[in-house]
């Protein structure tokens, strides 16, 4: 009887606080939180494009720079593509890099054959630059001023409207 009783008391208690503890972390979007990279340096690296050639971010010091990491499985990198096209487009002044995250790169060169390439995409073998940015899933789009620092993170899907506000900021504009 006694121990029956302070058994399920016991795992009441249990499932109780473990349901407290779960909720707490319902409600909160991981995308939404600041990342600690804003106002900071952005991580150097030196990533191969789908042609072999390197490029570092540290030999883009002085321009704007407007890093997406991206898969061809997300579905939201496909909707955003055209608006980073366009951007890409209409501002040559700042530099668009594609980082590819935990995909076959010969199916993102079938995918930009069809849609479109317009800037550099990048290789990161073993995922350290996605991994140094913090990233936590795709698409996640990093806005760097000319300085190299990074000004604003978005954690989804980026549209034209956003794109082209954070590009004046990463500009020198308001």
């Amino acid at each position: 009887g006694r121990i029956r009783v302070g058994l399920l008391i016991g795992g009441s208690i249990a499932i109780v606080g473990l349901v407290a503890l779960l909720a707490s972390g319902f409600g909160h979007d991981p995308g939404k939180m600041r990342s600690v990279l804003i106002a900071n340096p952005a991580p150097d690296f030196t990533l191969t494009n789908l042609s072999g050639e390197s490029v570092s971010l540290s030999d883009l010091q002085g321009t704007p720079v407007v890093l997406n990491f991206w898969s061809t499985w997300c579905k939201g990198c496909k909707d955003e593509h055209g608006a980073l096209l366009n951007a890409a487009q209409q501002h040559p002044e700042v530099q668009f890099l594609g980082v590819i995250y935990q995909d076959n790169p010969d199916k993102i060169r079938r995918y930009l054959n069809a849609a479109g390439g317009g800037y550099p995409h990048l290789e990161d073998p073993g995922g350290e630059t996605a991994f140094n940015f913090g990233v936590t899933g795709v698409p996640e789009t990093f806005f760097l001023d000319a300085g190299g620092q990074v000004v604003h993170k978005e954690a989804q899907p980026v549209n034209p409207l956003t794109l082209e506000g954070w590009i004046g900021v990463i500009k020198g504009g308001t």
